[in-house]
């Protein structure tokens, strides 16, 4: 008799921070995400790292897509993987995306903050990125 082998839906939360209420991105990453086979979960405008962190809890995400054009990202994605350790959450994925000057994404990926996808980036390419490293880095 042979199993079925069941695979996990990757569960994303995608997040728009702080005062940045463009959104028009993030909503194309939503609908890609989706069509690729994901579970989405958008958080809306003006999320604060908290409700990020609380968000990713309660929906029990495999990755988080944060993303900022307002030129906060050194000091809000840092403060959301803080928000999360301090739940014990130290097993999901986060990774950013909008305008991140290539200067700064270093400082980002030591905070934990993977990828910092800007303008451009063929949306195949990110979701490659997320399968790829889901793969390396967690449980599915």
């Amino acid at each position: 008799m042979s199993q079925k082998t069941q695979t996990k839906r990757v569960r994303i939360l995608v997040s728009k921070l702080g005062l940045d209420g463009h959104d028009r991105g993030a909503l194309v990453l939503c609908r890609a995400f989706r069509d690729a086979g994901m579970e989405v979960i958008y958080s809306g405008l003006f999320a604060t790292p908290e409700r990020v962190a609380q968000i990713a809890e309660d929906e029990d995400v495999d990755v988080i897509a944060l993303s900022l054009l307002n030129g906060a990202h050194l000091t809000l994605f840092p403060r959301v993987v803080k928000a999360l350790k301090e739940k014990g959450i130290n097993d999901v994925l986060v990774i950013g995306g909008g305008v991140i000057p290539h200067e700064d994404k270093t400082e980002l990926e030591k905070s934990g903050v993977q990828g910092n996808f800007g303008p451009g980036t063929p949306l195949p390419a990110i979701i490659d990125f997320i399968q790829a490293n889901l793969v390396k880095n967690r449980k599915i």
